[in-house]
């Protein structure tokens, strides 16, 4: 039942994610959006705050809910060349995503009496995911119409000609949080937040598995689910002459195994696979300043993916006789640092507006050539640009709005792979070759636009009616 339930908010709430710091939302909520997603030290909205520190909720009064929803464009396009050795050809093209625009909805709720020193929070966040859907290249060796002197992505040729046909990933997780909030004194606050997930990837041809080097290939997967368990904390403090500084640490989310039901291109059963991907442990201090017209925001992150399951190890599994069996053993993503800026000018009635930027370093070590791996999540953003403005309908009701922009830092490139002996006419040497790399390269870059818009209704405080008495 309780994996039912996550399914159903999953459906709800996250029905695409793309992501913007490696496989991590930079900000949830077109506020939190549109500051660049600093809000560790300057809680400005109860989204923001509750998805970067815990702590910070206790600045809000009464019930508030948000509810946010927008419409996402991601553009990644994929680059190979390789050189055949037999012929002399060398195929060279590239293929764009095809997957279209998306949604991204987000919910939350904080509630606090104003004599209290106790506030609370719930939320519902797509806080991770990736996606892409590279269509096979129709000028490949098997078609009838094949021109070897027209442009060819070879990646994207048939699994039959040594590339991977139609290559195509969707991964989300799901995020539910219960925030509480306890005030020390006036200007200092902790917060916890214990958090379930629900995590979901389908991808094909599915590299985690092993192929079928006779001629039926990686196998094409189902989606496969699982539930995740953490925790965040976090401290906040306010000097109450505008400065104010904050920290929280996400502690790593665990997940159990996803198990994917696999079937080859001929459509005979494939083995079982299993696999766990963990969402990193995320460190976060910030600093903020409000003074007058302007609100401005800092933060710092350290997202650890190498301690993560699924991201720490690399390469190729290795069979009992030495030899790389073709599945993928994970990422091998290196940790990142993301730093978020934004400012919210108030100096126009009832319009503020907010300009923020993300930048995130490449998870992906071009250095150790695992830049192939990474072809199902190619969602790397390095600059992130925002604006947004608020509009107060009435006394209960609040309008957010904003645009992103995003770019990749150039193309993330490497080498195409080849786990058999034979690496496209030359032996595979375990200690001088251990991927499999052969004279190619592989690349992708991307960009990404969203529009969002949120509604906030803050509650009205009831008021107490005392009888008299004559």
């Amino acid at each position: 039942m309780k994996k039912s339930i996550l399914k159903l908010f999953a459906l709800l709430f996250t029905t695409a994610i793309f992501s913007q710091t490696g496989h991590i939302m930079q900000g949830v909520g077109a506020f939190n959006m549109s500051m660049g997603g600093a809000s560790t030290a300057q809680p400005l909205d109860i989204s923001g705050a509750l998805q970067w520190n815990p702590a910070s909720i206790s600045t809000f009064e009464g019930k508030i809910l948000k509810l946010d929803i927008g419409l996402f464009s991601g553009s990644p396009k994929l680059y190979s060349t390789v050189t055949d050795p037999g012929s002399g050809f060398t195929f060279s093209g590239s293929t764009e995503d095809d997957k279209g625009l998306s949604l991204m909805p987000a919910i939350a709720f904080v509630w606090g009496k104003e004599d209290s020193k106790h506030t609370f929070g719930i939320s519902a966040f797509g806080i991770s995911g990736f996606g892409v859907d590279f269509p096979a290249e129709s000028n490949n060796p098997g078609s009838p119409n094949f021109n070897p002197m027209e442009p060819a992505n070879p990646i994207n040729f048939p699994q039959e000609f040594n590339g991977f046909g139609n290559l195509a990933s969707d991964y989300m997780l799901l995020q539910v949080g219960f925030t509480w909030a306890y005030q020390v004194s006036e200007k200092f606050s902790i917060g916890i937040e214990p958090t379930i997930n629900y995590g979901a990837l389908e991808i094909g041809p599915n590299p985690l598995a092993r192929p079928d080097f006779t001629g039926k290939g990686y196998p094409i997967s189902d989606k496969a689910g699982s539930i995740g368990f953490g925790a965040q904390l976090g401290m906040f403090y306010d000097t109450q002459n505008g400065f104010k500084v904050g920290a929280s640490y996400k502690t790593q989310q665990y997940f159990g195994d996803m198990k994917f039901d696999s079937k080859y291109l001929d459509g005979s059963e494939a083995p079982e696979v299993k696999f766990t991907m963990n969402y990193p442990a995320v460190y976060s201090i910030g600093i903020g300043y409000s003074k007058s017209k302007f609100d401005l925001a800092l933060d710092y992150r350290y997202v650890d993916y190498e301690n993560a399951d699924g991201f720490e190890k690399s390469g190729w599994e290795v069979g009992d006789n030495g030899f790389p069996t073709g599945a993928v053993n994970g990422f091998g993503w290196k940790s990142i640092n993301v730093i978020s800026a934004g400012i919210q000018y108030k100096g126009i009635d009832k319009l503020p507006l907010r300009v923020g930027y993300t930048y995130s370093s490449n998870p992906i070590n071009e250095d150790e050539n695992l830049t192939f791996f990474s072809m199902p999540a190619t969602a790397i953003i390095a600059h992130a640009f925002q604006f947004g403005f608020s509009y107060p309908i009435n006394d209960n009701f609040n309008l957010d709005a904003v645009y992103h922009h995003g770019i990749s830092d150039g193309k993330t490139e490497g080498t195409m792979l080849n786990p058999t002996p034979d690496v496209m006419g030359g032996p595979w040497n375990a200690e001088t070759n251990p991927l499999g790399a052969f004279p190619s390269s592989v690349s992708y870059d991307m960009k990404t636009d969203l529009v969002m818009v949120g509604i906030t209704y803050t509650f009205n405080k009831k008021e107490v009616k005392v009888n008299e008495v004559n």
